[in-house]
């Protein structure tokens, strides 16, 4: 039997990460609101969305590629949040830093996942 998504731990940081973003891109302007800022919220959503759509797959090959695409959107927010720091849109430089490790931290875990999946 296969386990349980939400007890990946990489899935629960990246659930963590979604929420750090949504209240960091409360306080973006308001012209953003239907660009940057729905951009990185989405980015964001996909990176735990494509982690559970990959486990619940039937084959490893299909669930490693889904981690591949999980990886891809943490490096897309990342750029994302360096855009919006470049443009000074970031009230919180606190919350900006805790996004910024998490993101590194997710994309270190979902390598080793990789990784471990292909053994």
């Amino acid at each position: 039997m296969h386990t349980n998504y939400k007890n990946l731990v990489v899935w629960q940081k990246s659930i963590k990460l979604v929420k750090l973003v949504y209240e960091l891109t409360k306080a973006f302007p308001k012209e953003e609101v239907y660009g940057l800022t729905s951009q990185i919220r989405r980015c964001a959503v996909s990176i735990p969305s494509n982690i559970a759509e990959g486990h619940t797959r039937l084959s490893k090959k299909e669930f490693i590629q889904f981690l591949y695409i999980s990886k891809g959107s943490a490096a897309e927010l990342e750029t994302q949040l360096i855009i919006c720091k470049e443009l000074g849109y970031s009230k919180s430089e606190e919350v900006l830093k805790s996004i910024e490790s998490l993101i590194i931290e997710i994309l270190k875990m979902l390598s080793a996942l990789i990784q471990s999946k292909k053994l």
